[in-house]
């Protein structure tokens, strides 16, 4: 039994897809200025990249195996839940770091007291 060429056609277009956020993501780490702006290009775009994968491995296993195979949604719920709270993380122990150093701090939020 052949498989017909479209699922890993799509497949391999949503893992270029990825790899492009991520590329983005890249650039976005050379350009921004300190840490605080550069924490949020890779913690947003890996987490998009992630989810992408997850489709692209959806439609691949689902298309080689007998149906509908769901078991990849386990490591993106994982994902979904570990990758803010490891930047929360970073940006705490950052800020920390600026406090115990003497440096300036990052300005406040518009509108917070």
């Amino acid at each position: 039994m052949t498989l017909p060429p479209w699922p890993e056609l799509v497949v391999g277009l949503l893992l270029l897809a990825s790899g492009g956020v991520v590329l983005v993501a890249a650039l976005g780490l050379r350009r921004l200025p300190d840490f605080f702006s550069r924490m949020h290009a890779p913690a947003l775009a890996s987490t998009l990249a992630a989810w992408i994968v997850t489709f692209a491995s959806i439609i691949h296993f689902s298309v080689r195996g007998n149906g509908l195979t769901l078991h990849v949604w386990l490591i993106i719920i994982v994902l979904s839940i570990t990758a803010p709270v490891t930047t929360i993380v970073l940006a705490r122990a950052a800020l920390f770091r600026r406090r115990q150093a003497g440096d300036p701090l990052p300005p406040p939020l518009a509108g917070r007291r």
